[in-house]
């Protein structure tokens, strides 16, 4: 176990280093929301606590959260997870499959995510520069394109101890605006999972290399700016997306058929956020806190809170999350309802389903 710990590290080393050397010659901007739609995370459940999950995660949507929690799967996990934010303009879709290796403690996932605005109407086309106004019936020029950023992560973890786990993902995003502009980009995540009889404990270093984005813009698709409308054509930049910490801490309480777990994390980030309660420097410290109450491990409801935000004016803001689920044998279905107070909530509700089957060895065996 501890050798193929060394292993990951020493690859993640080698081949990400020769990368880094190569964008020290180009140009980089230091993003503070470079990819800040994967903070939404996987699964309904995390939604409901209001996204403290890091130190208590143990299934398949643990790739994101804290890939040492895929450590405790010993059957296959599928998930899928749709949301929608911002009264239905931007879709949300997650995916994710952790399998575990037979004749080891290893075990290995996958997880795709996408998030995008569908639909969106390109009307570059329907411009008369020579009579300076639209051209005649100026919808049969209009086309369609998608804003969407996605995700492709693998994640691999095994067991240090019976308590402690560790888990890494490899990440790759993408970037579209439609065919005017697309950027790629790639890290590492390391975690490490130390899990009790009541206590938890969860530490995930994301973008442990650094994300790199690099950007390309097509200028042939972009000219009626600059033919139709003397605009310049945008050339993009390329941009650096520093490491956040993500740590969180849990405590397991049981009363007969009624099981309780509450929850606290805090993400440190190092972009120079300023919105958040607790900034030191260039650091930000977001909080998340949520709790979980579960009957004969049948019904559950959980409640959150997450977003503490502040505003230039000094008022502070914090936005609550609610939850249920329902787990009937090897299905579970999840439900998180989010962004319908404090600041967010102007931007409309969130609402996310998402539904979790477990496949028994012996399923793919026969």
């Amino acid at each position: 176990m501890k050798r193929s710990l060394y292993t990951t590290l020493f690859l993640s080393l080698v081949l990400f280093f020769p990368f880094h050397q190569e964008a020290k010659a180009q140009d980089f901007v230091s993003a503070k929301y470079g990819s800040d739609f994967l903070s939404i995370g996987g699964g309904a459940r995390a939604l409901g606590m209001g996204g403290a999950h890091v130190g208590l995660v143990s299934d398949v949507t643990a790739g994101y959260w804290n890939p040492a929690g895929l450590a405790h799967l010993n059957n296959v996990e599928l998930a899928y997870m749709h949301s929608e934010r911002f009264a239905g303009i931007v879709s949300y879709d997650y995916g994710a499959l952790a399998l575990p290796i037979s004749g080891s403690e290893s075990v290995v996932g996958v997880s795709f995510f996408r998030q995008g605005v569908d639909g969106i109407k390109n009307t570059l086309n329907a411009w008369d520069r020579e009579r300076n106004q639209p051209k005649a019936n100026p919808t049969q020029y209009f086309t369609e394109f998608s804003a969407a950023d996605l995700a492709f992560m693998v994640s691999y973890a095994n067991r240090l101890s019976d308590k402690t786990t560790w888990g890494t993902t490899a990440k790759v995003i993408n970037s579209r605006l439609g065919p005017f502009a697309e950027a790629w980009g790639y890290s590492l995540d390391l975690g490490l999972q130390v899990q009790g009889d009541r206590y938890l404990f969860g530490i995930n270093l994301m973008d442990i290399t650094t994300m790199m984005k690099f950007w390309s813009v097509s200028a042939e698709n972009l000219r009626p700016l600059l033919e139709e409308f003397q605009d310049e054509i945008p050339s993009g930049a390329n941009e650096r997306v520093r490491p956040t910490i993500k740590t969180g801490f849990g405590r397991y309480f049981d009363a007969g058929p009624v099981q309780i777990i509450a929850a606290i994390d805090a993400d440190f980030r190092f972009e120079g956020r300023k919105a958040y309660y607790f900034n030191v420097g260039n650091m930000s410290i977001e909080p998340h806190a949520g709790i979980e109450v579960g009957y004969n491990d049948v019904v559950f409801l959980r409640a959150g809170v997450t977003d503490f935000h502040t505003d230039p004016d000094g008022n502070y803001y914090v936005s609550p999350t609610l939850g249920a689920g329902l787990q009937i044998g090897s299905i579970m279905l999840d439900y998180g309802f989010g962004s319908f107070a404090g600041m967010a909530a102007d931007l409309g509700f969130t609402h996310r389903i998402s539904l979790k089957v477990g496949l028994s060895q012996d399923f793919f065996a026969n």
